[in-house]
This record gives C-alpha cells, structure tokens and sequence, in this order.
C-alpha cells in the first residue's frame, strides 16, 4: 500500500522541478529581453551621436571631428559583451554549471568534515564505558536468564 506523503513527495518534487525550469525560462526571456532594449538603445544613441556632430556640429570643437565613432565604437564593444554574455557565456555557465559546482563544493565540504572528524576521533578518543549492571535490568531481553 502506498501513502500519502510517499506520493506528496513525489508531487511536491514535480512542482519544484516545473517552478525551477519556469523561473529559468522567465530569467532567459528577461536576459534576452534586456539586450533587445540595449541594441534598440545603441543604433538610437548612435543615430544621435552622428546628429549631434554632423548636423548640430556639439562637441566636434573640444573631442575632434570623429568623436561620435569612438563613442559609437566603444558602445559597441559592451554591446558585444552583453551579446557574449547571453548567448555564448550563458551556456557554458548557465544552471547546469551552477549545479555541478555546487555539486562539487558540497563532496568538498563533506570530505574535509570527515577528514576534521577522523582527526578529532584519533586525538581525542572517547573514553569507554562500562557496563553497568543496571543496564541488564533495563533489557527486556536479557542473554542469560
């Protein structure tokens, strides 16, 4: 016969598991989402950098004729760390990475709590105890009657 809590752990498990892989969906979205907005940003902003200079003429006195394309250049390097970071970065380093080094931090952790045990078990030793004679009198099953 199979209880209820065997089969609520089961459930509770797939709920986990269906809230874990929908909170990672909505986190990509929101990842690809936000360069979405910073590549709309980046042609706007460098559509206003080659307007301030070449039509309004802002700046090209103090920075020089070609400042908007080091502006724009150096915008587009982040642009391509973002991109970097979402597309290519994110698989190698994404949840499942995450699991194994938590994975191995957790056999690292316990290993040198072992190791930390052992040392302790052979410095210190628990002093043995005796038996004493009441303890048969708690026994509901004594060796020898």
């Amino acid at each position: 016969m199979v209880s209820k809590t065997k089969k609520n752990k089961d459930f509770d498990f797939e709920q986990r598991e269906q809230r874990e892989q929908y909170e990672y969906a909505r986190s990509r979205i929101r990842q690809k989402k936000n360069l979405s907005r910073h590549f709309i940003f980046f042609i706007a902003g460098s559509v206003l950098f080659i307007i301030l200079n070449e039509f309004i003429g802002l700046w090209r006195e103090q920075l020089g004729d070609t400042w908007y394309v080091w502006a724009i250049l150096i915008w587009l390097f982040i642009f391509l760390i973002h991109l970097l970071n979402v597309f290519v970065l994110h698989s190698f380093m994404g949840k499942e990475w995450e699991d194994r080094q938590l994975e191995k931090l957790k056999a690292r952790q316990a290993e040198k709590i072992s190791e930390l045990q052992q040392k302790v078990d052979a410095e210190i030793p628990l002093p043995k105890q005796p038996k004493l004679p009441s303890d048969n009198m708690n026994n509901p099953f004594p060796d020898k009657l």
